[in-house]
């Protein structure tokens, strides 16, 4: 019972700390955004009620990146101030093992890590769209422009047709439509071009203003229509990667980016690499709070609790920029995605482990 009270109190202790070190980061962070977004302010209908909703709409995704380093820093917080007032000490004598206080805290971790992932797979992403979608309307008009990938937009190849989308709306409607259909010997036979495009169901698109060109042996014809109903295996959700960052994206979408991606032979390693990192990264939590147990274990004079916190803090900024550096090596050097996305918590694992063992040694 008296260590099942003790565990209880040191996992309190460690989720309050952690609580509100996370508020804390929250704040700091929506107000670096606000003061970011205050330059757009007046572009348009763009105004400060804009600005802050946006902002606000923003925050769940700020919520999944900041929850590893604020389970680190909380927990780091709460072990030192009991080190210091010497109730880990109390703890230890009582007969509490390195085993019982890490499950205390693991036990905190879980739905910390859970909330996590759900923020990351169910909030963040849709908040994150919408966002984008206000924030590019109140700047323009309905039309305003979300994103290109290259100077002439988006391309996208299935089977023997290839196809170029000059610009993809707010609305996730597409402008500037070209569709070229090669035959078996890849000869050319026909070439779409409309002024707009917009999604029907699952497998078709309604085009406006196409203009056809039938390519034979014997010359060209050109027609032009109205409307045309377009079938492809574009969907908007390969569309989304315009408006929110494919690590911002739910599994389901980046999952349909690769399958679309490897159906068509192209390169789908940073889909992939976010994907792995979608699973992942909530264990992260999880690891992060592991990780700051060793430090309960050094003497107060190895530094005092400012120095562990700081400590704490350049470890968490190095897990961030690490995974970060991992995700575009992983694309640039075409590393395995499973590879790119799990070896930074590995490395942080193993120093974890790393420093619990050389603890116990002495």
């Amino acid at each position: 019972m008296a260590m099942r009270t003790l565990t209880r109190y040191l996992g309190r202790e460690v989720l309050v700390s952690t609580l509100v070190i996370f508020g804390g980061l929250l704040m700091l962070f929506a107000f670096f955004d606000v003061i970011y977004e205050l330059r757009d302010v007046g572009q348009g209908s763009y105004g400060i009620g804009n600005a802050l909703t946006y902002v606000a709409l923003h925050l769940p995704a700020r919520a999944y990146e900041l929850f590893p380093v604020s389970a680190l820093i909380g927990t780091l917080f709460a072990i030192s101030q009991l080190v210091g007032n010497s109730e880990y000490t109390v703890m230890r004598v009582s007969g509490a093992s390195p085993r019982q206080i890490g499950w205390a805290v693991v036990r905190v971790g879980i739905p910390l890590a859970l909330a996590t992932f759900l923020a990351g797979e169910f909030i963040a992403p849709p908040a994150e769209r919408l966002a984008q979608t206000l924030r590019a309307s109140a700047r323009g008009d309905a039309s305003s422009v979300v994103a290109q990938q290259f100077d002439s937009g988006f391309w996208f190849k299935q089977d023997l047709t290839f196809v170029n989308v000059r610009s993809v709306l707010a609305d996730l409607s597409i402008v500037g439509v070209r569709i070229y259909e090669f035959d078996d010997d890849l000869r050319l036979t026909r070439v779409r071009r409309a002024e707009s495009g917009r999604f029907l169901q699952p497998g078709r698109w309604q085009l406006s203003n196409v203009r056809i060109t039938e390519i034979a042996g014997d010359g060209a014809r050109q027609t032009t229509v109205p409307e045309s109903v377009w079938e492809t295996v574009l969907r908007p959700t390969i569309l989304t990667v315009y408006q929110v960052s494919p690590e911002r994206l739910e599994l389901g979408t980046l999952w349909d980016n690769i399958r679309v991606l490897s159906d068509n032979a192209q390169r789908t390693s940073r889909f992939e690499i976010a994907f792995w990192q979608k699973i992942f990264y909530p264990g992260a939590v999880i690891v992060m709070m592991v990780l700051a147990m060793p430090f309960a274990h050094f003497q107060r004079r190895s530094g005092g609790i400012g120095v562990r916190i700081f400590t704490g803090t350049m470890l968490g900024l190095a897990f961030f920029l690490l995974g970060r550096l991992f995700s575009h090596l992983g694309v640039i050097n075409d590393w395995p995605p499973l590879f790119a996305a799990a070896f930074p918590i590995i490395v942080f694992v193993a120093i974890g482990v790393g420093l619990m063992w050389w603890i116990e040694r002495r």
